[in-house]
């Protein structure tokens, strides 16, 4: 019996040869290292994956929590919510000294903090605003809501200052301490019964005595003129020059001039006592 003979198809490997089957992640292993098998390449994959370095939210993270410690937290809720009360209650600009001795209890940071939180936020209100005026804090109107604000005291008689009143004043602010004497040359005119009205409104004080013949009063700016003209303190006060220039008149010359600063005498010279004079000997 005669067997046929098995015919072999050029394009068909023989039976005796395995078909390798490759699938894509194969192909790509063997082109780079004909070494490395399937299960190899995926260790190798995992591996690369660890030594990745860490997102740059995460490295902040860690960064933040290194050496230094986490960030100290700022002013709790309710130091601010206190803080706010208090400006906002207070008939007058309250100091930070002032709020450092009502919240005792408190860091001076965590009060400092919680202050400087208020002004941002007041920052972005459209009817109020935080401001710092003489030496202390408020919570007041937005100057540009002052009509309608007016409107809600519409049935109060509001005293306003004259012009006289308000040059005396200029000259006090700018030339302070200053005698009587010393504004009326400035001015020109007489300021008797303007001061007086601007000691009556509590613009103005005495300070004291100049130390010249006659020993004559000396007046200055009161904490109710900084509150008054929203000014944090003198040093906010313009310049001279530029009011000239935008309001286009000329200053009096003894407005600008420097005055070197004198001696004050206290209002109360000290009285002695008499039993600490030494009495006459007697013959």
């Amino acid at each position: 019996m005669s067997e046929d003979p098995i015919s072999i198809d050029p394009g068909v490997p023989a039976p005796s040869e395995p078909v390798a089957v490759e699938d894509d992640t194969q192909a790509a292993v063997a082109e780079t290292d004909p070494q490395t098998t399937v299960g190899e390449a995926d260790i190798n994959a995992a591996a690369a994956e660890d030594e990745q370095p860490p997102a740059p939210q995460a490295a902040a993270d860690h960064d933040s929590a290194g050496d230094d410690g986490p960030v100290a937290p700022g002013p709790s809720a309710e130091v601010r919510a206190i803080v706010e009360a208090l400006i906002f209650a207070s008939p007058e600009p309250i100091t930070p000294r002032m709020l450092f001795k009502l919240l005792a209890e408190e860091p001076k940071e965590d009060v400092t903090a919680a202050i400087a939180a208020l002004k941002a936020d007041y920052d972005s209100r459209p009817g109020l605003q935080l401001v710092e005026v003489a030496g202390g804090y408020q919570i007041v109107t937005r100057p540009q809501l002052h009509e309608w604000v007016r409107r809600l005291f519409h049935e109060r008689s509001t005293q306003k200052l004259t012009v006289q009143a308000l040059e005396t004043l200029a000259v006090i602010a700018y030339k302070q301490p200053i005698t009587a004497a010393e504004i009326t040359e400035i001015r020109g005119v007489n300021t008797s019964g303007v001061l007086s009205t601007l000691l009556e409104r509590h613009l103005i004080k005495i300070v004291g005595r100049k130390n010249v013949v006659g020993r004559p009063f000396l007046y200055a700016t009161t904490k109710e003129f900084l509150i008054r003209f929203g000014l944090k303190d003198l040093g906010d006060l313009p310049r001279i020059e530029d009011m000239a220039e935008a309001l286009g008149f000329d200053p009096p010359a003894g407005l600008i001039e420097q005055t070197p600063q004198e001696d004050i005498l206290p209002l109360e010279e000290p009285v002695e006592d008499v039993g600490d004079q030494e009495r006459p000997e007697r013959p």
